[in-house]
């Protein structure tokens, strides 16, 4: 499995599934029948998008829209929901992190107002999007996958390690300066 073909999975799942917990079960249901290799290929390609989005910059928008409640646990499941709304919405936010504003879920949450308004499904985050090919290679191939991914050479993430320019990630002179649509829809909030 390529890029192409991992994206081809998750824009099927998107646009056949309107929850998570849907697509979870219908992107499980998928690799479940691949070969052992390929449900391996999605883990690994997993890692690599998610990775695109392991950025200080990110983790200040994700910072913006939960109202601060955004810790390392909180920012690596984000970066799981954003992979599932899609390649063309991941590719544009994994560009600019303001393109979120964009997003319309961000922007529902926007209207729902303060974050102890909103119910637990409305969060944006996706934990459970790493255990689906998990799931999919017990069912099938038995064992673990991690265990098949050590047999590779290959280890898969399961903290944030952001990269790029350090930024404020609560400061609202520096949010506002470097995601000001976000900071129009969420800043009041913040502030």
């Amino acid at each position: 499995m390529d890029a192409g073909g991992f994206w081809k999975l998750v824009d099927n799942a998107v646009s056949g599934a309107p929850d998570l917990d849907q697509r979870r079960a219908w992107l499980s249901g998928r690799l479940a029948l691949l070969p052992a290799g390929e449900i391996a290929d999605f883990t690994v390609l997993l890692d690599a998008q998610r990775a695109r989005v392991d950025t200080w910059a990110h983790w200040q928008a994700a910072t913006l829209i939960c109202s601060g409640l955004c810790g390392m646990d909180s920012f690596f499941y984000f970066q799981a929901w954003l992979i599932g709304q899609g390649r063309a919405v991941f590719s544009a936010v994994a560009e600019s992190p303001d393109a979120l504003a964009e997003v319309a879920w961000v922007r529902r949450l926007a209207a729902l107002g303060p974050v102890d308004e909103w119910a637990d499904e409305d969060w944006p985050e996706w934990e459970s999007l790493y255990r689906v090919a998990d799931d999919a290679f017990e069912v099938v191939h038995g064992g673990e996958l991690d265990s098949y991914l050590d047999g590779r050479g290959q280890r898969r993430a399961f903290d944030v390690t952001p990269g790029g320019e350090v930024v404020e990630v609560e400061d609202p002179a520096d949010i506002a300066r470097r995601i000001p649509r976000l900071w129009a829809l969420f800043g009041k909030a913040a502030g």
